[in-house]
């Protein structure tokens, strides 16, 4: 391994960051997490990426819309939130984070799926501290 100053060299990271978005979004249908009963990290940022989510959404800062962690974090332990995500996902939604709106990524876009969206929703709330 490549190092710098006692750490991974930057391009390294780099890289593995590249192979992990880089994975497809199939990878998700191998295992959704109906049938497994947890959600795979690198196949819900794969499945997040090639559904169009990053290009709004990043994991630790705002772009467009928050980041990950923050909706994680307004979320976390509270009733009905698994739901309330997905259904953002799936049918979009305005106000909640400012005057952009999040678009639809279901119904007639089918960009998702109902499981899709779920699984999703579940990884997003999995990223809140003490998750």
């Amino acid at each position: 391994m490549i190092r710098r100053r006692g750490g991974p060299c930057a391009a390294l990271r780099l890289a593995l960051l590249a192979a992990v978005l880089a994975a497809p979004a199939a990878a998700w249908a191998a295992a959704p997490a109906a049938a497994t009963g947890r959600v795979d990290a690198v196949a819900m940022l794969a499945l997040a990426k090639s559904s169009g989510c990053l290009a709004c959404h990043a994991l630790q800062h705002k772009k467009v819309g928050p980041s990950y962690t923050a909706i994680a974090a307004r979320y976390a332990n509270k009733p009905g939130a698994l739901e309330t995500l997905q259904n953002a996902i799936l049918h979009g939604e305005s106000g909640t984070w400012g005057v952009i709106p999040m678009p639809a990524y279901g119904g007639a876009q089918q960009v998702l799926t109902r499981a899709q969206a779920h699984d999703l929703a579940q990884w997003i709330l999995g990223l809140a501290p003490g998750a």
